[in-house]
């Protein structure tokens, strides 16, 4: 179905794959480029990197992971893991008639992206990823483990996202949804700002100007709005599917990203400051990084928070990324 949104020429399909039916959203012809939420967010989240990318001559791709928007939400967790994701993508692919795709991933689609190229790389051809670095699977234990063995668990915010209650700790979305956009954005004082480690300073407190001004207001409504008919239980099993993926890939431990790949980050996130985080620290896993793009003051939204700078960066990784 074509349809017209925000004077734009849009297509939506379902497609019907690995169990489930994903909407997929796309604008504009040429080389694909597929982009993968994380959380809380959907397919809106990538509006204005689709209009910068379909206006440079590429097919802009986005879609509801599952457990988001319009797209089947499994109740089942272990349907969750980062195995079915990719499987996500590379059925999208097959169903849409395309041979490849670069890659465009935000928080949790950045880690699915990630692996997908790790897994995948005869089908996805370039990786841009944004906020969250590479973590790919080790032989050894997994962050989770290293933490939990840490003492941790009770600390570290994706544990207390793994329990049954935080389905209804999230649920009234016109609150949580707009506090993850403020808190975890640039905004907050660095002292006040959402904290992976310090429960007192959880990403779903109430904001106190409500939607951020950076977020567009229609669609950030149109998402409260999906998220209080349906709930947040699919998008949390994202984090009660992690351990199991660690513990299904060993297959994958030592792998690298090989294909071109760049990175970028808000350096107020606090995500990225709970480690030091350096060009040179990615290039193990990632040696043929072609950029890396610190954006000064941007929280953990850098689509949204400084999405010129991010379009301009992404387009031109696009035109000029040696494959």
């Amino acid at each position: 179905m074509t349809f017209v949104d925000r004077n734009r020429s849009l297509k939506q399909t379902f497609v019907e794959t690995n169990g489930v039916k994903l909407n997929v959203v796309e604008e504009g012809d040429g080389p694909a480029v597929l982009f993968v939420h994380g959380f809380p967010d959907g397919w809106r989240g990538w509006r204005r990197q689709m209009a910068a990318v379909a206006a440079a001559g590429y097919r802009a791709i986005s879609f509801d992971t599952r457990g988001y928007g319009d797209s089947s939400k499994p109740e089942d967790a272990a349907l969750y893991t980062v195995l079915y994701h990719v499987g996500d993508l590379v059925g999208i692919l097959a169903k849409l008639g395309i041979e490849r795709a670069t890659l465009v991933g935000h928080d949790f689609g950045a880690t699915v992206s990630w692996n997908a190229a790790v897994m995948r790389p005869d089908l996805f051809d370039a990786v841009f990823g944004l906020s969250v670095p590479p973590v790919l699977p080790g032989a050894g234990p997994s962050m989770l483990e290293m933490l939990k063995a840490a003492g941790k668990e009770g600390a570290f915010y994706m544990f207390r996202h793994m329990k049954p209650e935080a389905d209804q700790e999230w649920a009234d979305a016109a609150t949580t949804f707009s506090g993850a956009l403020y808190w975890m954005s640039g905004l907050p004082d660095a002292s006040e700002a959402w904290g992976p480690m310090d429960p007192s300073k959880d990403m779903h407190r109430p904001s106190p100007i409500g939607i951020p001004p950076f977020a567009d207001r229609e669609d950030a409504e149109t998402m409260i709005a999906g998220f209080q008919r349906d709930g947040f239980h699919g998008p949390l099993n994202i984090y009660r599917g992690m351990q199991p993926y660690f513990d299904q890939a060993k297959a994958f431990a030592g792998a690298k990203i090989r294909q071109p790949a760049f990175f970028a980050y808000g350096t107020a996130d606090s995500m990225v400051k709970m480690r030091a985080l350096n060009e040179e620290d990615l290039k193990p896993a990632v040696p043929n990084l072609q950029g890396f793009l610190p954006l000064e003051g941007v929280g953990h939204w850098p689509q949204l928070e400084a999405s010129e700078a991010v379009n301009e960066a992404l387009v031109a990784f696009l035109k000029r990324r040696k494959v």
